[in-house]
């Protein structure tokens, strides 16, 4: 059956879990191992999206989406897995712009996207077709509805957008701010309010905090739920033993003032978040992370088996009670 954010009125849900990239793909992975899918609401990050070739693309939800489905590339942990690029060698020898590589077969989706939402569909409504045609069974909803884009300020000078610093400039130059442009207009997709208002459990994936989870939460209305289930809340450390194990989450921290720490995540989600699970190798971080006034549990957080990602969010679940 399809569901959609407006479904959520009419039952309550059980785990909701905001997300973001490839870690956060993989915990919903190992947590749809030990719950039932219908229980599960992902608010996804849409401060990544972007429009290129005249295609709306959203990059974290198709990350979710094909790695729940089991057809994404696990050699990159996005894409489909066994896609061509044809197209884009096509492009490149026409003189095409083709810096984000997009497959043949990522490229149907990206159509289908475009072409519902050019017919007046919103990107809920696009996001569970979707979800419902690659065979999902949690309910997925982008954040918003509405435009909103991270943009970041480097140090170096000028303001560029997500895919560009992560993608063309392979995010190897650094940041000094921030922001996600049209936030302030937006308002939670329909369903994203009632699913974190009503949810047993809101866990933050491990995703990175500042591009991942911080666009999510500046979403009006977003922030004051978490911050007042905060006992509710669990969050998964996406740094391990001073690192990002994907991305530039531990340099962005780092950049903006943070720390690229388990301890510096705890302070990052201090004000919304009841709990931090870190992995084994921060265990002498436990008491930096409860003077943040939150409950530090640790265990295996690299989840580089399915076993490992199941185990994870059952000890998530414990967390939460």
């Amino acid at each position: 059956m399809r569901r959609n954010g407006r479904d959520l009125l009419d039952r309550r849900a059980v785990i909701a879990v905001l997300c973001g990239g490839v870690g956060a793909a993989r915990f919903l992975s190992g947590l749809l191992q030990v719950v039932d899918p219908a229980e599960v609401v992902a608010v996804v990050n849409t401060g990544d999206d972007a429009e290129l070739h005249g295609l709306s693309i959203s990059p974290d939800l198709d990350t979710i989406t094909y790695t729940l489905s089991g057809r994404v590339n696990r050699t990159t942990g996005w894409g489909v897995a066994g896609d061509e690029f044809t197209t884009m060698d096509a492009l490149a020898a026409l003189g095409g712009d083709t810096w984000f590589r997009l497959g043949n077969l990522d490229l149907a989706t990206h159509l289908y996207r475009t072409g519902r939402l050019r017919a007046g569909r919103t990107l809920t409504e696009v996001t569970a077709e979707l979800a419902h045609a690659f065979g999902l069974e949690l309910t997925v909803l982008p954040m918003s509805d509405e435009p909103v884009r991270t943009m970041l300020e480097l140090a170096a000078g000028g303001e560029v957008a997500f895919q560009d610093y992560f993608v063309r400039l392979r995010h190897g130059v650094a940041v000094s701010s921030v922001r996600f442009a049209g936030a302030e207009r937006a308002s939670p997709a329909p369903g994203v309010t009632d699913a974190l208002g009503s949810a047993d459990l809101i866990v933050i994936a491990p995703s990175n905090p500042v591009v991942s989870i911080d666009p999510i939460l500046a979403v009006p209305g977003v922030k004051a739920i978490l911050m007042s289930r905060r006992s509710r809340v669990v969050a998964v450390s996406p740094i391990v033993a001073g690192a990002a194990l994907k991305g530039p989450a531990d340099r962005l921290l780092a950049e903006l003032g943070g720390s690229a720490t388990a301890a510096g995540v705890a302070r990052w989600f201090a004000d919304v978040c009841g709990v931090l699970v870190v992995d084994d190798a921060d265990a002498d971080q436990a008491a930096d992370v409860e003077q943040c006034g939150m409950r530090c549990v640790v265990t295996a957080t690299v989840m580089s088996d399915p076993s490992i990602a199941a185990n994870l969010a059952r000890t998530v679940l414990r967390a939460g009670g």
